[in-house]
């Protein structure tokens, strides 16, 4: 049965050498967090796992450090100056993979910190913005703890959670943290326009993190019959519902609903969530499942990359070895989207940094991660075109990929990636 207290008994009494996973995104349960950095010095070697968390990152204060460990499933903004790969570090795997670590006690989760939406008249609290890996999280923990917040909405799909099953709690009535609005740039309209050319009507969309997904979606509002089926949406996928872009009747999987597993957005997306029937927030291992993706026609899968080289390698997680996000779910639809009748999986990016360097390179930097592999690669979008790379050989590729860098390094480019492969 649910306790409702201040934590600060059950915090000060977590196991030395014990783990904890941390609900992410607009869900991070900042309440929670708050609490536990109070009791942070009592602690002893507590690895706390999660995805990307809003807000503060409470557990680098001084104080603390040397009481938790941090284990990143994908690292956010908030954490990734104070990765030293050690006490903060960072664990690549698939989205779609990451309930089954849990679940199999290849990561043991001992305590399961999460924000819930009140109950209701059953009893049922449901886990609001983000079910993702969270559910998983949550069947295989010891003990569950929660926030249960009167401003977070209450989302149909496999959130829902019985008090009884909640062992811990405390009450509270604060906005639901969101995330700064992004302001798009003219070259991130101009991708979203190149990458809207190759929509047909009656597509299943799938949209990754970042503005350029944004920019997709803001160039669509005149296509009929589209349909989502993504691990993630936010703002701008809510337009295209309410504009009529959107209702989800060509899908032959899940069809008449909007099928995500986590949501980041404004009050307008929450709104909207609340206990709506046609919104379905599942687990991410479902969602994800390149076999659920290709179950619906014409899957169209658009994600971003940090750098990619001239042979089609993508490298979407990383900074040379810097780790600037992490794997997520671009592989799982990538697949999916290829593997789906019609499909088209994209990756997109700008030609070059603001600096003016080349985002596309003859080889990839060292220490780059390659998270979608020169095999698995169709499309490409910069602000200068798409190309279709599948079915290309390298040569081919490297003529094409050329055709859609920034003007200025072209040839510097071409240049490099003789001198790399002329033979002796």
């Amino acid at each position: 049965m649910i306790v409702l207290t201040d934590l600060a008994d059950v915090f000060k009494n977590m196991k030395p050498n014990s783990s904890a996973f941390i609900q992410g995104a607009m869900a991070t349960p900042t309440e929670l967090l708050s609490q536990l950095k109070k009791v942070g010095t009592n602690l002893e070697n507590i690895e706390l796992m999660h995805l990307h968390t809003h807000g503060e990152e409470f557990y680098n204060g001084v104080d603390v450090k040397k009481n938790f460990r941090i284990t990143n499933f994908f690292v956010g903004g908030n954490v990734r100056k104070i990765l030293d790969y050690e006490r903060v570090d960072y664990l690549p795997c698939f989205l779609s993979e990451i309930p089954n670590l849990f679940r199999k006690k290849i990561k043991k989760v001992d305590y399961a910190f999460i924000h819930v939406s009140p109950p209701n008249e059953h009893g049922f609290c449901t886990l609001g913005t983000s079910v993702d890996v969270t559910k998983a999280a949550v069947e295989s923990a010891d003990f569950v703890i929660a926030q249960i917040n009167k401003q977070m909405p209450t989302v149909h799909g496999d959130g829902f959670i019985h008090v009884n099953n909640i062992d811990y709690a405390i009450e509270v009535d604060i906005p639901v943290h969101e995330p700064a609005k992004a302001v798009l740039t003219d070259i991130e309209r101009q991708i979203g326009n190149n990458i809207a050319s190759l929509i047909e009507n009656g597509s299943t969309l799938q949209m990754g993190i970042g503005a350029i997904p944004d920019a997709v979606l803001g160039a669509l509002h005149n296509h009929k019959d589209l349909g989502i089926h993504t691990e993630m949406f936010s703002d701008e996928a809510v337009k295209l519902i309410k504009s009529g872009a959107v209702n989800n009747s060509k899908k032959k999987f899940h069809q008449g609903k909007t099928v995500s597993s986590f949501i980041v957005g404004s009050k307008e997306v929450l709104d909207f969530v609340n206990d709506n029937p046609s919104v379905s927030l599942l687990e991410a291992d479902y969602v994800n499942n390149p076999r659920n993706i290709a179950r619906n026609p014409k899957v169209v899968a658009i994600n971003s990359a940090l750098e990619i080289d001239l042979t089609g390698q993508v490298c979407a997680d990383s900074l040379g070895h810097n780790i600037y996000s992490g794997v997520g779910g671009q592989m799982d639809f990538i697949r999916g989207a290829s593997l789906s009748d019609g499909g088209k999986p994209i990756i997109a990016l700008p030609s070059q940094t603001n600096k003016g360097i080349s985002k596309i390179s003859a080889c990839l930097k060292p220490g780059a991660g390659v998270v979608t592999t020169r095999s698995h690669i169709h499309y490409l979008a910069t602000e200068y075109g798409v190309v279709d790379l599948y079915g290309k050989t390298l040569h081919e590729r490297v003529k094409l990929i050329l055709s859609i860098a920034h003007p200025d390094h072209r040839e510097n480019l071409e240049k490099q990636w003789h001198d790399c492969h002329r033979r002796i």
